[in-house]
C-alpha cells in the first residue's frame, strides 16, 4: 500500500479563507477536518459560504480530508474526575442535543463528499448491565443509523473505553442493524487515559481499523489526571512494532498526525519528523 499521512486540521470560522495552507506546505493531500463548533453548520448563508471556500480550496490545494472529525457543545472535561459527566453522549445532560449536533455534522461532511465523521463517545459503561449501558448505545445509534441513511460510516475515537468495551459496543450496535461502523485509534489515548496496549488493541479490534492518529504519550500517574502526551517516538506506543503490526493485519487507512501543542514552528518541526519516521518505519515493517 501506498502510505497515506495526514495531519489534524481545525475548521474555524476565522481561518475558513486559508484552512488547507497548512496542509498543502507540508507537502501533505490529506487530513481529518476538525471541528468543535456546531453553529458553522446553523445558519444557511454561514454553511453554504463555508461549504462553498472548503470546495474551492480543496481543489486548489489538492487536500482531501478523509474524515470529519465532530466535536459537541457544551462542557468538555479532559481527565479523570469531570470527564465521564461531560464528554460525549455518555453523560445524560448533553446526549440529546448532542446527538442532533452529531448528525448535523454527518450532513455537513456529507456535502463535502467526506466518507466518515468521528468523534469522542464519552466513557462508555464497562458494564453491559448498567443501566446506562444501552441508552448509550441508543444515542450513538441514533447518529450512526444517520450516517448510514447518507452513506457514510461513523468511526469512534478511542480512548475513555477499554478496547473490549469499545467491541462490545460495535457489536451491539451491529446487532441492531448497522455495518457502517469503524474506528479512528489513537494508540496513545489508550495509554493517556490508561485503558489498554495499542499493540494488544489491535488483536481486539483489529478489523474495524479505519485510521490512525499518530500520537505518543505515557500512562497516568495519578488517578484525576491524564497522562502527558509526548512528540511521536518519545512516549510509551512503542511505534516500530505498533506499524508492523499494523502492516500484518492489513491496514489500509491514513495515518493522521496529531501533535497537541500549539501551532507553531515547533508543531511543524515535529510533524515533518514525525512524517520522516513514518516512512521508515513502514518501510521497514
Amino acid at each position: 500500500m501506498t502510505l497515506k499521512i495526514g495531519t489534524i486540521q481545525r475548521l474555524l470560522q476565522e481561518e475558513c479563507d486559508h484552512v488547507f495552507d497548512r496542509i498543502a506546505s507540508l507537502g501533505l493531500h490529506t487530513c481529518q477536518l476538525s471541528n468543535w463548533d456546531p453553529s458553522l453548520y446553523r445558519k444557511p448563508e454561514l454553511r453554504n459560504t463555508l461549504l462553498r471556500k472548503l470546495r474551492e480550496q480543496m481543489a486548489e490545494k489538492e487536500v482531501r480530508p478523509c474524515a470529519f472529525w465532530a466535536g459537541y457543545s457544551g462542557i468538555v472535561c479532559w481527565n479523570f474526575v469531570e470527564g465521564p459527566v461531560t464528554m460525549g453522549l455518555v453523560p445524560t445532560a448533553y446526549r440529546s442535543h448532542r446527538v442532533v449536533e452529531l448528525r448535523e455534522a454527518a450532513d455537513f461532511a456529507k456535502e463535502l463528499g467526506l466518507p466518515a465523521i468521528i468523534t469522542h463517545c464519552g466513557f462508555i459503561p464497562e458494564n453491559m448491565t448498567d443501566s446506562e449501558f444501552l441508552p448509550v448505545v441508543m444515542g450513538i445509534y441514533e447518529v450512526a443509523s444517520h450516517c448510514k441513511a447518507l452513506g457514510m460510516e461513523f468511526w469512534f475515537e478511542t480512548g475513555q473505553e477499554t478496547p473490549v468495551t469499545l467491541l462490545r459496543t460495535i457489536q451491539r450496535l451491529e446487532e441492531l442493524g448497522l455495518d457502517n461502523l469503524g474506528i479512528n485509534l489513537d494508540p496513545a489515548n489508550l495509554l493517556l487515559y490508561g485503558k489498554g496496549n495499542p499493540i494488544d488493541a489491535l488483536d481486539v479490534f483489529g478489523k474495524y481499523v479505519r485510521n490512525i492518529h499518530v500520537k505518543d504519550g505515557c500512562v497516568p500517574s495519578d488517578g484525576k489526571r491524564l497522562g502527558p502526551e509526548r512528540q511521536v517516538g518519545q512516549g510509551m506506543v512503542r511505534y516500530p512494532a505498533f506499524v508492523r503490526r499494523l502492516k500484518e493485519i492489513g491496514f489500509q487507512g491514513e495515518f493522521i498526525i496529531e501533535r497537541e501543542i500549539p501551532e507553531n514552528e515547533e508543531q511543524l518541526r515535529d510533524i515533518r519528523e514525525t512524517m520522516g519516521n513514518l516512512e521508515k518505519w513502514w518501510r521497514e515493517a
